[in-house]
């Protein structure tokens, strides 16, 4: 039996640029942050929280502070990004196409339910996913392999028989360390920053790519 484990933000909806929008607006404006947009982008895994205190270093905000930034910045990137809500080509297809043939999924992200909710209901997919795990169920945000294991436990699947897909190169790695294989999809980041990462099994630029079909044989 295996399963699929989708990263958000990125690998279903190729919105990425809106975060790093979203997110330099906050931390140069709002928070005084001397951040070029490509910094942002270097800096943007993991939990929400993580973000700030790589920018600004742990102590600077209190856990209180840094949950009103964090729901502050969804509220921005979602305004901005709503009217171009919409799947990755080829995804809903091959949701579907899972689906039918009994294929356990889960979404496992670092973003927060809020975005989660966004996304599932927005496009209205929650039927594909009884499981999601979000910053909120985990201690350690990607790349620790804590998000995409806890995935796997509650899909009842062992971790070998999980199949990642990713956009970043931290979510790759904490598939590798959960004993994963993964598909990258290339939306934000180029083949070569994922070398070193012998997990990979394919690069796709969407879901409409031949490859994907080869897990339904």
């Amino acid at each position: 039996m295996k399963a699929f484990l989708f990263d958000l933000n990125g690998t279903m909806i190729d919105d990425m640029q809106f975060h790093t929008e979203a997110w330099h607006e906050i931390l140069t404006k709002d928070l005084g942050a001397t951040i070029t947009l490509e910094e942002v982008k270097q800096e943007m895994y993991g939990k929400n929280s993580d973000v700030l205190k790589r920018v600004f270093g742990k102590g600077k905000f209190s856990e209180d502070e840094m949950h009103k930034i964090s729901l502050e910045k969804e509220r921005r990137y979602q305004r901005s990004y709503k009217p171009h809500l919409k799947l990755i080509p080829g995804l809903y297809e091959f949701l579907e196409k899972a689906y039918q043939n009994q294929i356990p999924m889960a979404v496992g992200s670092a973003a927060i339910m809020f975005n989660i909710d966004f996304v599932l209901d927005g496009l209205d997919i929650r039927n594909y996913f009884p499981v999601t795990v979000s910053a909120d169920n985990v201690r350690k945000s990607k790349p620790d392999p804590e998000t995409f294991l806890k995935g796997a436990q509650k899909l009842e699947v062992e971790p070998q028989n999980c199949i990642v897909f990713e956009d970043n190169p931290k979510g790759v790695e904490a598939a590798l360390r959960a004993g994963m294989k993964s598909v990258v999809v290339t939306t934000m980041h180029e083949k070569q920053d994922f070398d070193g990462l012998p997990n990979i099994l394919t690069f796709i630029e969407d879901y409409t790519d031949p490859f994907l079909q080869t897990f339904f044989n």
